[in-house]
């Protein structure tokens, strides 16, 4: 029998399923909602049987549309790696990775990974998109980014987390500062100091994580954009900032800074590599997640080691 379907119509119904929205999985294709609907129902008059159910605003798929999604999803799979594999016949593989981060911290410890990764793969490219840090999540659900390192990815089961380690994060200021006293800075403590953070100030950690919930506000508010911008107004006495202790100790080693944890338990964030779930992977991103997990989790350790003992 022939096959009437074709990968374009496999690409719909796979995104239709995983986004539950129309709207949506135009959107994940760059095509029009007209177009989409339009290449639906001429995949479903192909195959004589509704493959998906209006219910409410979701789009849920039929028994039909299930057995179809599950084939879908292995022959692109199939054929993603099959072409990869040719590629590779044919001389090595090119491509690009459009990587983002949450923090511009973590250029602190990527450089390591994207030298052992071009050890490998010489001809794939690692584009790094600073514009992504304030949205990354976004730009990996509509396909801007394939990957993104973040410490607070939103709820999303169109999302895959990759676990790469964790950090704690200090407040620090100068030694001249009166909270330098303390063995452990809480919320209120800050309710009268200036505040240095990195734009944007909607999602600073400091604000949203521990000063909104205290029902704090601060006193006043410096949006800068640069680490070392930072801690060089903090060494000055300028204002108080919250930043990975790893990022902070060289200024505390020398002793310009102070850097104190927040309560008695600290601040700690856990790090994740961001990528959409359940899409056929390239073998070179594959292997470039592999080494983000394994170098960034031993990096961070060994950095978080370092500033403990300071």
């Amino acid at each position: 029998m022939d096959v009437n379907l074709e990968i374009r119509h496999l690409k719909l119904i796979v995104a239709i399923a995983e986004e539950e929205s129309v709207t949506a999985a135009a959107k994940r294709l760059f095509l029009t909602q007209s177009a989409l609907s339009h290449q639906l129902r001429d995949a479903e008059d192909k195959l004589g049987t509704a493959l998906f159910l209006r219910l409410g605003k979701r789009m849920a798929p039929t028994a039909a549309g299930e057995k179809l999604v599950d084939c879908a999803r292995r022959l692109l799979g199939d054929l993603r790696e099959a072409e990869s594999q040719v590629r590779q016949m044919n001389g090595g593989m090119h491509g690009v990775i459009r990587l983002s981060t949450e923090c511009y911290t973590c250029y602190h410890w990527l450089p390591p990974v994207l030298e052992r990764f071009h050890v490998r793969f010489p001809k794939i490219e690692v584009c790094i998109d600073l514009d992504g840090a304030d949205d990354p999540a976004d730009r990996v659900l509509d396909g801007r980014l394939d990957v993104a390192v973040m410490s607070s990815p939103p709820p999303n089961k169109s999302l895959y987390l990759a676990p790469l380690g964790e950090d704690e994060m200090v407040l620090v200021m100068s030694p001249r500062n009166p909270l330098a006293d303390k063995r452990s800075i809480r919320p209120p403590d800050l309710a009268n100091q200036t505040l240095l953070i990195y734009p944007p100030r909607a999602e600073s950690t400091l604000i949203r994580k521990v000063l909104e919930p205290a029902g704090i506000q601060p006193f006043r508010v410096m949006e800068i954009p640069l680490t070392e911008a930072i801690m060089e107004m903090v060494a000055a006495g300028t204002g108080v900032a919250f930043m990975a202790h790893w990022a902070a100790a060289p200024y505390v080693a020398n002793g310009r800074v102070a850097a104190l944890p927040l309560c008695d338990s600290g601040f700690h964030r856990h790090w994740y590599a961001v990528t959409l779930n359940r899409q056929p992977m390239a073998a070179y991103l594959k292997e470039f997640l592999s080494l983000l997990s394994f170098d960034c989790s031993k990096h961070m350790r060994r950095l978080s080691a370092t500033a403990a003992a300071l």
